[in-house]
């Protein structure tokens, strides 16, 4: 079974040995300094490139001077606008001089706000982390015994509702199952607060982007449990007299928890961006819902600077699940 897909993990459980490189339970520091190292570079890499995109997609998208400028405003007062905001410049020479401002910690000045833009990002970011958190969590809690028990009750109810509701929760949009929510347990039920901040208003929300990610989560990990559940190993242990649910956790989910693993990270980037949606329609006080204000306002430091936050905790995501391999598979090396 591969390490899914990831770049830079791979199994090696007998070259480890030959090729003097040690599983990442055995790294040393400066091995593992020296890992984390290049994937820094790398993700300052990937951020230079993200601000870029992020920044150019903006002003593709229509004049910023002209949405700042007011729909009232005259041919000259968008020209002035845009002459003193640096619009007026061959974007090669907008995109330079605003790289050296963001090396230098300056993402520029909100248009909508009239203040520093990162600030905005970084006072509204505490709310979009609970939120991600809270789905993160229920997406597990969804998936882990779903999963586990649709694998070793194959063909049974369980696995048949657990199939249906994969299905479900994929095919159902996050904005669509939002609203539905609402009129369910806001308007009609008259249980859970439509819109705010607070404990009772993560709920519906985090329902909504867990249960969707909850879906691919439970499908993969059956999957993966079906593979290992055949294997000899697992034949081996019950020979020897362990106890079946010993057998299934701590030998059968174990090395099925890589593709899981995996995807974590990849649904955490989902999480991330589903918030974008979900914040908008829950009126969640996130970096989303200050996202999707600054594009209809043509904002392009606050684009740029909660698209650049997004990135940072996708990598930072990313980063750990690599490192995390380790703990859960000795197999996994450093290649």
């Amino acid at each position: 079974m591969g390490a899914g897909g990831r770049s830079g993990i791979v199994y090696s459980p007998s070259t480890a040995r030959t090729s003097g490189h040690a599983p990442p339970g055995d790294w040393s520091d400066d091995r593992m300094a020296a890992y984390v190292i290049e994937r820094v570079i790398r993700s300052i890499l990937v951020l230079l490139g993200v601000v870029v995109v992020a920044y150019m997609l903006v002003l593709l998208t229509g004049d910023p001077a002209a949405t700042i400028a007011g729909p009232d405003a005259s041919p000259e007062d968008v020209a002035r606008v845009r002459r003193d905001l640096g619009y007026d410049q061959p974007v090669p020479i907008q995109m330079v001089r605003y790289l050296g401002r963001i090396l230098q910690g300056d993402f520029g000045r909100s248009s909508t706000y009239r203040q520093a833009a990162f600030p905005l990002i970084v006072e509204r970011l505490p709310a979009t982390l609970a939120l991600t958190g809270a789905a993160m969590l229920i997406n597990l809690a969804i998936a882990l015994p779903l999963g586990i028990y649709s694998a070793v009750k194959r063909g049974g109810a369980v696995d048949w509702i657990g199939t249906v509701l994969v299905f479900a929760g994929q095919s159902m949009p996050v904005f669509w199952m939002g609203i539905m929510l609402i009129l369910l347990f806001s308007l009609t039920l008259q249980l859970l607060p439509a819109s705010g901040y607070g404990w009772k208003n993560v709920i519906m929300p985090a329902f909504v982007l867990g249960i969707h990610g909850a879906a691919y989560q439970t499908r993969l990990l059956r999957s993966a449990m079906l593979e290992v559940l055949g294997q000899d190993y697992l034949r081996t242990a019950r020979a020897k007299g362990l106890l079946e649910q010993a057998v299934i956790i701590r030998h059968g989910l174990r090395n099925a928890l890589i593709p899981v693993i995996t995807a974590s990270g990849v649904q955490f980037a989902v999480l991330m961006g589903g918030a974008v949606i979900v914040e908008t329609v829950f009126a969640w006080p996130g970096v989303g819902s200050l996202a999707v204000s600054a594009i209809n306002n043509r904002d392009v430091a606050l684009v740029v600077s909660a698209t650049f936050v997004f990135a940072v905790f996708i990598l930072i995501a990313n980063l750990i699940v690599d490192l995390s391999y380790g703990l859960v598979d000795p197999r996994v090396r450093l290649s």
